[in-house]
């Protein structure tokens, strides 16, 4: 299935630029039950089913069902398919940025699909990498993002790592990095750059890459990834930062309502009750607030806690965070009220995730924090160690957890992609 773009031209900010003709078939996307499609999992909100049976603890010698090095530097989570796992990376001593694919049960790197070669970015924060977008998955192909060559691309791979096609989103000024994920919705693939140059949104024909539609993003840095919720009765796409909270329709790119209040660089991934979108930042100011969802404009509580580059989680009624500055926190999610708050110890940029009712938040020095989902009090379940440096989400599916870890080996940096598990094999046939 194939649109047709009708016309694409300059435009003010704000304004849709591409207009496309109406499907007449729309490829579903599907992807197994024990699988992690794009970033924050199957509802894009960073919960796993409930099912799942992950371990507790673990370290170098328990649990650890495999582990591969893997070239270069990269922040991206892993996404795992059927009986195959895939992780963007960059490296910068063969100049290249690609999808490596690895055997979802022994770890065996199965092949490589180089998106870039040459003209890898070398600004911004120290802490920000070249592969920090994780591949996203639509039943038949894969989508990554990469900034390469002063511009945001977005690239297709088959699942056997051949491209499809590329397209060009926006170019891009660098102020911190880039880290921005596809998100796969109906017959398209949506994508962000903002940017203090000037950026854009774009939704992409996922089979052919063709722009469907486009609408620029005001000229300030943000880093945070599109998200497609159902909130307030219908699907919508919500873009925060660079001072705003945005809602546009998924399909047409139109907007359905925008408000100011966001601050402007914001990193983390929105998340919903079905009423709210929660959403938080930490430049030029903290900020964690609760923005009504039906266009009203209403923000029902907020305040200065910084909630900045780990993604929050929402569950029964109430916010779990991860703090950057070391904290864990449960809230009220309709009143932001604090229910209970503790130290956990370190820095975080890697998100949590929630599985039944347990929490996985790793901090940046390879400690992952096990903890309950649960108002009653602050309950730690389990820590455990493993590397020296982690910036990426955990990926948990098949009860299984895909974690990419940074150890120093002969005083060099060398990351790993490790499967932790107590378990035996995974159904990888199991398809929705």
């Amino acid at each position: 299935m194939r649109f047709v773009v009708l016309a694409v031209l300059l435009f003010p900010f704000g304004q849709v630029a591409a207009v496309a003709e109406k499907p007449t078939t729309a490829e579903a996307i599907s992807y197994g039950v024990d699988d992690w499609p794009w970033w924050r999992g199957p509802q894009r909100n960073g919960i796993a089913s409930a099912k799942q049976s992950p371990p507790l603890t673990w370290s170098e010698t328990e649990n650890v069902l495999w582990k591969v090095a893997v070239p270069g530097r990269g922040h991206g989570s892993a996404t795992v398919i059927g009986d195959q796992v895939f992780l963007a990376v960059a490296d910068p001593e063969r100049e290249v940025q690609s999808v490596l694919c690895f055997d979802r049960q022994t770890g065996e790197r199965v092949w490589e699909a180089l998106a870039h070669e040459g003209h890898l970015e070398t600004g911004g924060n120290k802490k920000a990498s070249q592969a920090s977008s994780t591949v996203a998955y639509d039943g038949q192909r894969l989508f990554i993002n990469f900034l390469n060559n002063g511009a945001i691309f977005t690239t297709a791979f088959d699942m056997s790592g051949d491209r499809l096609w590329q397209t060009k989103i926006s170019d891009y000024v660098v102020h911190q990095g880039y880290g921005s994920s596809p998100a796969p919705y109906k017959h398209l693939v949506i994508v962000g750059a903002d940017n203090k140059g000037g950026g854009a949104v774009a939704a992409l024909d996922r089979a052919s890459g063709d722009i469907v539609w486009k609408q620029s993003r005001p000229a300030k840095p943000n880093y945070s990834s599109p998200i497609i919720l159902n909130v307030a009765g219908k699907d919508q796409l919500f873009l925060t930062g660079c001072d705003k909270v945005t809602s546009l329709d998924p399909l047409t790119g139109t907007t359905n309502w925008e408000i100011e209040g966001a601050t402007t660089e914001c990193v983390t991934s929105t998340v919903t009750d079905g009423v709210h979108i929660y959403t938080s930042g930490g430049y030029p100011k903290n900020h964690m607030a609760a923005v009504v969802a039906d266009g009203s404009g209403t923000v029902t509580w907020e305040n200065t806690v910084r909630a900045y580059v780990p993604s929050m989680l929402c569950s029964d009624g109430y916010l779990y965070a991860a703090l950057d500055g070391g904290f864990a926190t449960c809230r009220e999610s309709d009143t932001g009220k604090e229910v209970w708050k503790s130290r956990l110890g370190g820095t975080f940029s890697s998100s949590p995730v929630l599985v039944g009712d347990r929490i996985y938040a790793t901090n940046e020095e390879g400690t992952t924090f096990v903890f309950k989902a649960s108002p009653v009090a602050f309950k730690e379940l389990a820590q455990n160690k493993l590397g020296e440096s982690v910036f990426a989400t955990p990926t948990i599916c098949g009860s299984r957890i895909y974690t990419r870890v940074t150890h120093q080996v002969d005083g060099r940096r060398q990351e790993y992609l490790y499967c932790l598990g107590s378990r035996g094999p995974v159904r990888a046939d199991a398809r929705e």
